[in-house]
């Protein structure tokens, strides 16, 4: 099932798609305050985002651009729902990323199918991905972006969700560090080598708390999913 970000300062709005969204289907989390924003995208991993442009702390348009810039959510769609209708607003919302643009007043029935558009554009781009991966306990869905270990749903950031569907896809091999940047950063951006070691500590100890710890660490190497002892990697 979907998750919508719905980020709205007006509360009668926010309860309106709230409302009609989970009759529709869809998880929602709702943010009415634009400092917090970001901090929930990490958490919660949404599958697409309302922006509301008007916002306090920061603006809808200026969340939009931080999203885009941060390798770790730039994929997520975003369609910004505002009152801002004039051409050049729409302009500077699409500019700032926005894959799409909605003003207020608004059609629920146009927006769905907007967000339908929308979730069906990013699903096509990952077809080729299966939408479940399993290891031993541990069940990864693409979809959703969500992963169990038995019936326990563990929470993961971004990061350590897209090292882990790396490491799920192909168990027992071996990524070097230097492979994993390549893979879950790509070539865009510089991150010291060292930052893998942080993010796989915090994937294993989150996973490790429902089970046996089958990320094995190959000092000097690299990372693999693998249900030989794991080597500890608490030096690194």
């Amino acid at each position: 099932m979907a998750t919508i970000m719905i980020v709205e300062d007006e509360q009668a709005i926010a309860l309106l798609l709230k409302y009609n969204l989970e009759k529709a289907g869809y998880e929602t989390v709702c943010v009415a305050q634009g400092n917090k924003v970001l901090s929930t995208v990490e958490k919660s991993a949404p599958s697409l985002i309302l922006l509301d442009w008007m916002l306090p702390e920061i603006s809808g348009l200026e969340l939009c651009k931080i999203i885009r810039n941060n390798p770790d959510l730039k994929n997520i769609p975003i369609i910004m729902l505002t009152a801002k209708g004039q051409e050049e607003d729409k302009i500077s919302g699409l500019s700032a990323g926005a894959d799409d643009y909605v003003t207020k007043p608004f059609s629920i029935p146009e927006l769905l199918a907007r967000i339908q558009t929308n979730l069906r554009r990013v699903s096509s781009a990952f077809s080729n991905i299966k939408k479940e991966y399993t290891f031993k306990d541990i069940v990864l869905k693409t979809v959703e972006k969500k992963v169990f270990r038995g019936e326990n749903y563990i929470q993961l950031g971004p990061t350590e969700f897209r090292i882990l569907q790396m490491l799920i896809i192909s168990p027992y091999q071996v990524f070097s560090r230097d492979e994993v940047l390549k893979n879950v950063w790509g070539n865009s951006i510089y991150v010291e080598p060292r930052t893998v070691d942080v993010h796989i500590r915090r994937l294993r100890k989150a996973l490790n708390e429902f089970g046996p710890d089958y990320i094995r660490t190959i000092r000097s190497t690299g990372y693999s999913l693998d249900d030989h002892m794991a080597e500890d990697d608490s030096a690194e």
